[in-house]
């Protein structure tokens, strides 16, 4: 099945459409593609954890048009949900909220919570309105990649992931590149399940409050497994002076290893290491992230070195993936 493009004027119709009548089709947001069915079919769903490899217990974010039909999926819609939707909806957040029991219990990972999410790119957008026109209150899409490895931002990112047969809506490469903020309104106070996009501080601001961490009584939610975002190549993070030293020490042996190298930090790894720099500002290098590391398996890479962001608040999104996917 050829990719569908956006400036066709068929195209939305034929996306939903294949929504409707329980298809899966891989959908541009402003974070990345997702791998998308109708959250109101649990055997439509069900097809999204078959084509991903994915268990059945990691839950799925529900993506919706507006804040009107996520409260749709909510028993009860917690005051700081609708706090954090009309601050930051649609746009790159997910709230997680207790589940009416009616609705999407194959997305929900077996759960009594539920993420729900507002998406900001205009493909989603149009898509969520045409489908809902069809009867489909929602559409439950993780990121569009075989679990647990890079996700794509990218129409041909997810070809590469699925093969051709699958219906992929192209709007082109995804503006953030990174996934979602998760967080949690499903207890008593709002914690922080993901970091994404979207700052630690900017939530606070709007809840007027501090997110708590994670706990033991937190839900599960998407991406938070110790490993995951990985590429095919062993990914291992470094401070600039240890990337120099390690560099050093293999002088030009480094390009016989197959090796890739992403960093901040100038530096002259040498003939045959696959060399990127990474952009100065976060929000830049959260863009290509999944792309550079894409690359680097694409032409070879067997190890990937990466200087570790700084640790502060606007980087916590891209050190998070950088971190699972360093993970064993």
């Amino acid at each position: 099945m050829p990719l569908l493009a956006a400036d066709d004027p068929d195209t939305l119709r034929t996306a939903a459409a294949a929504v409707a009548a329980g298809e899966l089709l891989a959908f541009p947001t402003e974070t990345v593609y997702g791998l998308g069915a109708r959250a109101d079919d649990d055997a439509a769903v069900q097809r999204i954890y078959a084509a991903k490899g994915r268990p059945a217990a990691h839950p799925l974010i529900v993506h919706v048009a507006d804040t009107e039909q996520a409260r749709h999926f909510a028993a009860p819609w917690p005051p700081a949900a609708q706090a954090l939707a009309q601050a930051f909806w649609p746009g790159p957040l997910t709230l997680i909220v207790k589940r009416e029991p009616r609705w999407a219990r194959a997305a929900a990972g077996g759960q009594d919570s539920l993420g729900l999410r507002v998406p900001a790119h205009p493909l989603a957008q149009a898509l969520l309105r045409e489908a809902l026109q069809l009867g489909v209150p929602g559409i439950a899409a993780p990121s569009a990649n075989r679990f647990g490895r890079i996700s794509a931002t990218r129409a041909a990112h997810v070809v590469q992931e699925f093969g051709p047969a699958l219906k992929v809506l192209d709007g082109g490469e995804c503006p953030g590149g990174i996934e979602s903020t998760i967080v949690d309104c499903s207890g008593a106070e709002p914690a922080l399940l993901r970091p994404g996009l979207l700052s630690r501080d900017r939530i606070e601001a709007a809840l007027g409050a501090p997110l708590r961490e994670r706990d033991a009584q937190s839900p599960r939610a998407s991406g938070d497994l110790r490993s995951h975002y990985a590429p095919e190549a062993k990914l291992r993070l470094m401070n600039a002076q240890q990337l120099r030293d390690a560099l050093e020490v293999l002088g030009p042996q480094a390009g016989s290893l197959k090796l890739a190298v992403y960093s901040r930090t100038a530096l002259r790894p040498g003939r045959g290491v696959d060399y990127r720099r990474m952009p100065e500002q976060p929000a830049a290098a959260a863009h290509e992230l999944f792309a550079v590391l894409r690359d680097f398996d694409a032409h070879g890479a067997r190890l990937i070195w990466v200087e570790q962001p700084p640790a502060s608040a606007d980087w916590e999104g891209v050190n998070d993936r950088l971190t699972r996917a360093a993970a064993d």
